[in-house]
């Protein structure tokens, strides 16, 4: 599965005037890649994002799954977002089990891949619980398992641990890192904090502001079994600074333009 971005750029109305969120986006993400982007606001991370998801369309450019245009939403992309965004009337299981009720699998088969994505974000014990009853831990865990259930060749996160306290974000972290090793899918994460994108990413893509586009795109050569202890070895301090002066000094030209 390659994703490829090619020349995007997206236009919105604001008061009566057209405003350039993206211009000119060209990046292509390749099998089993952890690609983050990052970038200041108005650099157009979460828009570029749903035209990923298929949820919007781009005014110009072209975006491709193994060559097939994207126009609009599909089983061969999981989404999460800030918020679990779970059903609260469903319970953990039924919610991780929606996606596949739109699928031609047979009951054997569900209950598989149900069983395994419940184990695999440590939420087996809590199956019958109802959204309310969880922690922002454990929703996010569901969201998660809800996306990959449907085994999606490219995995979409916008943010999604932005709205958890400081050790329940590295612990899910640690856990979407694992999934993405366990399972092998591709992963497309936009995110403000430079340290998390650093550590999680095997890329990162910076993106400038106002308009949005590609200021720089790194590769992360640090070793593909991290701890939160890598956090504070030299290799990954040196990068985290390089990436966020990359991000400030784009701000600053945004700002100043």
């Amino acid at each position: 599965m390659t994703l490829e971005l090619v020349d995007v750029s997206m236009d919105y109305g604001l008061r009566g005037r057209e405003k350039r969120a993206l211009d000119g986006v060209n990046i292509t993400v390749s099998p089993r890649e952890f690609l983050c982007v990052v970038g200041a606001s108005g650099s157009g991370k979460s828009t570029l994002l749903s035209l990923v998801a298929g949820l919007t369309t781009p005014t110009s450019g072209v975006i491709t799954i193994d060559g097939r245009p994207i126009t609009g939403p599909g089983p061969d992309r999981g989404l999460v977002f800030q918020t679990g965004s779970l059903y609260p009337w469903r319970t953990v299981e039924r919610n991780v089990a929606f996606g596949l009720e739109l699928l031609d699998l047979d009951a054997a088969e569900r209950r598989r891949r149900v069983d395994w994505y419940l184990a695999e974000t440590g939420l087996a014990d809590v199956r019958r619980s109802l959204p309310r009853q969880l922690s922002g831990g454990q929703q996010q865990r569901a969201a998660i398992a809800r996306a990959l259930v449907c085994e999606p060749d490219v995995l979409l996160l916008d943010e999604p641990f932005g709205a958890l306290d400081v050790q329940t974000k590295e612990d899910m972290q640690l856990l979407i890192r694992q999934i993405w090793r366990d399972t092998g899918t591709t992963v497309l994460m936009v995110t403000h904090d430079v340290e998390e994108a650093v550590f999680l990413g095997t890329r990162v893509v910076v993106l400038a502001s106002d308009p949005g586009r590609v200021a720089a795109d790194l590769r992360i050569p640090l070793a593909e079994d991290r701890t939160l202890a890598t956090k504070r070895s030299p290799a990954f301090l040196e990068l985290r600074a390089s990436v966020e002066d990359l991000v400030r000094a784009q701000h600053r030209s945004g700002v100043a333009r």
